[in-house]
């Protein structure tokens, strides 16, 4: 087995600090847009008088947008600076969550949130491809782990504050909010952030078109694709059922709920810090296969858990998410690896398409897979955590693959990190 050998950490200037935070908070508010419909959705099924099944296409139309959008604009990703890119799909999505803020009517949500998943759902690709550009293969692992603490700040800050100003005023207030916050943060990076540009140096290739179907069918890369697929196929297995699994299965209250959220957010926070130091200390790969082995184990626990106590249920969700991110954060520090410079947008925005829509295909899967009573409770979630134990196994060995041929490849040096 070829691991990624440890090297010395190298310290981040204060530009990159700087970079790293407006990244982290891009990360956030496209991230706290997505998980705010979930939360709302008690909001907005009486107040637009939509049926379950209507508001079920709002959630997936971002999903579904993001995913086509990415496979469209794939082939232009990399001819342009990343930062203009990056600003134009920001435009986008802060135009799509006005538009949200807005809405008064289900066709009218339902196209603003196909608006804001065509802008936003790029914009995850672009951050990475910059993250790639200006940091070193040496950094990634810490650049990731911070990035990701995104994830974790909107669960514990956003989603809150999301239902405090719902409850305060109406559902369209946390869209508005976001709106304003995210304009600031637009001004932000618009007056700060230099110019992301050293790839077009080296871009030989012109035609859209062609540059897509190279990026498609490069050889290296098919195996980056599926063990994408595949990552995010395990991902949205448990994901849609898992608090109605909560309060249903394991006896949790609603007003117990949010506790559960918190703490794991908390704790993923200092975690996803720690899994980037450790990913860039002993190596990415022997990381992701550490959280595997801990995600398998947590899996099988948690969905044939019978009713429990709030402080058990805490603790398995919080190891769980820690194993979660133990393999996402090295999984995207290591795909940053995989392509050419000229080919980072388009690598990234395929790989960021077929996340989506394979997270929504995975979804209308365990819909069919999980089935409840009338009183609520679940069954056969353990055969989804059977699904999600099967592709973490061949995600480990895809990534293997993936480091295998890193490691015969011996790709040209990173770039220099930026200096202020």
């Amino acid at each position: 087995m070829h691991a990624t050998t440890a090297t010395p950490p190298v310290r981040f200037t204060d530009y990159q600090i700087g970079v790293v935070g407006m990244l982290a908070f891009l990360q956030f508010a496209v991230i706290l847009d997505f998980m705010l419909m979930a939360p709302l959705g008690a909001f907005i099924l009486p107040a637009l008088h939509v049926s379950p099944v209507q508001f079920g296409h709002v959630v997936s139309a971002y999903a579904f947008a993001a995913g086509i959008t990415g496979i469209l604009t794939a082939g232009f990703a990399d001819r342009f600076d990343r930062k203009r890119l990056l600003l134009f799909f920001y435009a986008g999505f802060i135009a799509g969550t006005l538009w949200c803020g807005l809405a008064t009517t289900y066709e009218s949500l339902l196209l603003a949130r196909i608006v804001t998943g065509s802008f936003g759902g790029v914009i995850g690709s672009i951050v990475l491809a910059i993250a790639t550009d200006l940091f070193p293969a040496q950094m990634r692992g810490r650049v990731m782990g911070f990035i990701q603490t995104a994830f974790a700040a909107s669960q514990i800050l956003g989603l809150p504050i999301g239902i405090v100003l719902s409850n305060r005023w109406n559902w369209h207030v946390p869209f508005l909010a976001l709106v304003a916050l995210g304009v600031v943060g637009g001004f932000l990076i618009a007056l700060w952030m230099k110019p992301v540009n050293e790839h077009l140096k080296l871009q030989a290739e012109h035609n859209a078109f062609w540059h897509l179907f190279h990026t498609v069918t490069e050889p290296r890369y098919l195996l980056s694709f599926v063990s994408v697929l595949f990552l995010a196929t395990g991902g949205f297995m448990l994901m849609p059922f898992s608090s109605a699994f909560t309060v249903n299965n394991l006896g949790i209250s609603l007003h117990d709920l949010p506790i559960i959220y918190f703490v794991t957010g908390i704790a993923t926070i200092f975690a996803g810090i720690l899994v980037g130091m450790a990913a860039d200390a002993i190596g990415k790969l022997r990381v992701f296969f550490i959280g595997t082995g801990l995600v398998i184990v947590m899996v099988l626990i948690y969905t044939h858990l019978g009713v429990s106590n709030l402080v058990t249920v805490t603790a398995i969700n919080v190891v769980l998410f820690i194993g979660i991110f133990s393999r996402m954060i090295p999984f995207q520090a290591l795909m940053t690896q995989v392509p050419k410079q000229t080919q980072r947008g388009s690598f990234n925005a395929i790989n960021a398409s077929i996340s989506q829509l394979a997270g929504g295909l995975a979804s209308l899967v365990a819909g069919h897979i999980v089935q409840q009573d009338a009183d609520g409770k679940l069954h056969h979630y353990e055969v989804a955590g059977y699904v999600v134990i099967a592709t973490a196994v061949i995600v480990s060995f895809l990534m293997w693959r993936i480091q295998r041929g890193l490691a015969v490849t011996a790709p040209a040096p990173a770039p220099a990190p930026a200096t202020s």
